[in-house]
């Protein structure tokens, strides 16, 4: 059975896993994700702009962002949308940690999501993230008495 969200609860479901942020609908209209996916449709309704594939819109966001000299992690994701509703089961996210030149460093693909499996906006970037290497304290050196 397909679950198909319209744009409010389509941008609830986001918003309540952590994405928060601004996003780009199809590579323009920056804004949060609402207001970016409605300014696209409305953009496209007037014919001034269409996506790229048709029935499918395509949002990028940046995860995590700690200036322009630090690695930074973003996500695009492609999502089926027709006649007005969004299918999250056809839809495909990719999450991408890159240096600050834009080297990728580690990427992750996710396909099939449901409401429910759409990962935390954390869980997304701990699934790129390296894992801290533990450092032991160094002993003490000196005379004990």
């Amino acid at each position: 059975m397909k679950l198909l969200l319209d744009l409010d609860a389509f941008a609830e479901t986001l918003t309540e896993k952590g994405y928060d942020g601004y996003f780009h609908t199809e590579g323009c209209c920056p804004d949060n994700l609402k207001d970016s996916i409605s300014g696209f449709l409305q953009a496209w309704e007037n014919g001034t702009d269409a996506p790229r594939l048709p029935n499918y819109l395509h949002l990028s966001t940046y995860l995590e962002w700690n200036g322009e000299d630090k690695p930074k992690v973003d996500c695009h994701m492609r999502l089926r949308y027709e006649n007005g509703k969004f299918d999250l089961g056809d839809t495909e996210m990719h999450i991408r940690r890159t240096d600050r030149y834009g080297q990728l460093l580690k990427q992750s693909k996710l396909t099939n999501l449901t409401a429910s499996s759409v990962p935390t906006i954390r869980e997304a970037i701990a699934q790129v993230s390296e894992k801290p290497n533990v450092e032991i304290a160094p002993r003490k050196r000196g005379f004990r008495m």
